[in-house]
């Protein structure tokens, strides 16, 4: 893939403007207008068990879908807050995925998996993936999906732990659609309002 090219470039450049290319950006929390977000494309890949891993099995869940390379440094710098992320806030239907673009696949990527201890799932990302996302040019990109499957931001680049943090708690404290089992469980225990009358009349007449 270009990737690697492309980021020594990018390092080069840096390098003669004395500018620091992995000096982390702070922003501001700011999701899409839920009217402008678009339905990220959905795709179905192996992760590292050999496991089929679809983007749309994630419906209903705030998604971190982040796009890297074992040999991208800001990406490394990134990978322990996803961790972090992961791990505390899994329970609230919150979930990280990784998209490797590494150019030898999993001979690095397993590796690095162990080495790092990552406990999101990971798949290797292809160029046709790569086109449905508008074709990724630069790592780490990251997009923040909500809970609809729907693009609330995306970033190109580093930024702060902070940014990422507040726009996952923004999606997570809004309501979204109930799991498709609780609905099922709630139907089972709630008794209609139009049976009420009914019972009420019984009680009554005995």
């Amino acid at each position: 893939m270009r990737l690697h090219s492309i980021a020594i470039v990018v390092l080069a450049a840096a390098a003669l403007s004395s500018c620091s290319v992995y000096s982390t950006v702070e922003a501001k929390a700011k999701l899409q207008p839920e009217s402008d977000r678009k339905l990220a494309p959905d795709f179905a890949l192996k992760d590292a068990t050999g496991r089929t891993v679809k983007l749309s099995d994630y419906a209903g869940k705030v998604v971190l879908l982040n796009f890297w390379a074992t040999w991208c440094e800001p990406c490394q710098e990134e990978i322990p807050w996803f961790i972090d992320f992961e791990q505390s806030l899994k329970d609230r239907n919150f979930a990280v995925l990784g998209v490797s673009m590494d150019d030898d696949g999993w001979d690095s990527v397993k590796p690095f998996l162990a080495r790092h201890k990552i406990n999101y799932r990971v798949v290797i990302g292809t160029e046709a993936l790569s086109g449905k996302f508008g074709g990724i040019d630069a790592i780490p990109t990251t997009f923040i999906i909500d809970r609809q499957g729907r693009i609330a931001a995306t970033h190109v680049g580093i930024v702060s732990r902070n940014t990422y943090q507040n726009e996952i708690l923004k999606l997570l404290d809004r309501a979204g659609p109930p799991p498709q089992d609780s609905v099922g469980a709630a139907g089972r225990d709630v008794v209609p309002l139009d049976v009420v009358p009914l019972v009420a009349d019984y009680l009554r007449a005995n």
